[in-house]
């Protein structure tokens, strides 16, 4: 495992993580409270809705994903295949739940959990507002809606660059009323397309599951 590449990568997502909460003011409208005193609105503009597309096509859990990784607290799991993928709980990063390592590559997973519902589209900007945080260069290269699992996500992919090293970061957010995750997959930018079915296949395993 490339210690230099996951410390870089560690200290990006110690910026991309939660650091709120969520509250309502006295005229009833819902506000994301930030630790540093500030806040947003959660319901973002109706452009920035209107702007995500929508996928058609329908992705599932792949046959071979049989082992299933559970969050505690996010009412989610994962379905991987655990003769390719590597997974713990979270050591290197204390926000994250799980880190996952595909076996022999240069391809990292981590399933950053929350038990508080933030609507998809204010938590999209808050990832790539926190992401800007640690790689001032970060900027979404895709977004749009998939039907994963029968459930509606927001898939992202963006890239930044951190002590001089290219990233991408290819993943799927997914909020409900138990919980939100941000389960990404990420590597040097040169190797996503190699690794990008590996990344599409775990992606893919994302489910609700009951509390």
């Amino acid at each position: 495992m490339n210690k230099f590449f996951l410390a870089v990568v560690f200290l990006f997502f110690n910026s991309f993580c939660f650091s709120q909460i969520k509250a309502v003011t006295e005229t009833g409208d819902e506000v994301i409270l930030f630790e540093d005193g500030t806040w947003k609105y959660a319901d973002t503009t109706k452009t920035e809705k209107e702007d995500i597309s929508i996928n058609p096509k329908k992705f599932t859990k792949n046959s071979t994903a049989t082992f299933l990784l559970k969050s505690t607290k996010a009412g989610v799991g994962v379905w991987l295949n655990s003769k390719k993928w590597l997974f713990n709980k979270g050591e290197n990063n204390e926000d994250a739940e799980y880190e996952l390592h595909l076996k022999g590559k240069d391809l990292y997973g981590m399933m950053i959990t929350e038990k508080i519902q933030i609507p998809l589209e204010s938590l999209m900007n808050i990832a790539l507002d926190n992401a800007k945080k640690a790689a001032p260069d970060a900027k979404v290269i895709k977004k749009e809606y998939r039907m994963v699992n029968d459930k509606k996500m927001l898939f992202m992919q963006m890239n930044g660059t951190l002590e001089g090293v290219k990233f991408s970061y290819y993943g799927y957010y997914y909020s409900h009323e138990n919980g939100t995750i941000q389960f990404v997959i990420y590597t040097s930018q040169n190797l996503l397309n190699e690794y990008i079915s590996d990344a599409e296949e775990l992606l893919n395993g994302l489910v609700e599951t009951a509390e």
